[in-house]
């Protein structure tokens, strides 16, 4: 492979990515799955990072942002929508710092991982669906 050419890859590979890791969920869950917003981002923001205490922004590859399906009321009037945030540079540095893993699947796996917040899923769901945790 002629590498000179090549770049890293951008935010609409890993939204990409990530929907694709949507269309491969069960039936079930896929519509569901799409009302969530999906953000993509270099990296969380300041404030996002100070509500969680993290210090290193590249320790946060995801982040669910909303009420689970399982807490939900119809009393809720929400401010804004679900969304996941899943952040370019932290998911591109821990592919790389894993070397043993295809971005595609490190993508899913952590959609999935959001997305268990906003279904309410047990270790045992994601176990069902994301083969990662096996």
């Amino acid at each position: 492979m002629d590498w000179t050419e090549a770049t890293a890859p951008d935010a609409a590979d890993i939204e990409a990515m990530a929907l694709a890791a949507v269309e491969a969920l069960p039936e079930a869950f896929r519509g569901p799955a799409l009302s969530v917003a999906l953000r993509i981002e270099e990296f969380a923001s300041d404030e996002m990072l100070d509500g969680l205490e993290i210090e290193d922004p590249f320790e946060l590859t995801g982040l669910y942002d909303g009420i689970p399906l399982t807490e939900k009321s119809v009393a809720d009037q929400p401010g804004q929508p679900d969304a996941i945030w899943l952040f370019r540079r932290p998911i591109l540095d821990e592919w790389v710092h894993r070397g043993d893993v295809a971005l595609a699947d490190l993508v899913a796996h952590v959609m999935i991982h959001e997305l268990a917040h906003h279904f309410g899923w047990s270790d045992a769901d994601i176990a069902a669906i994301d083969q990662w945790w096996s």
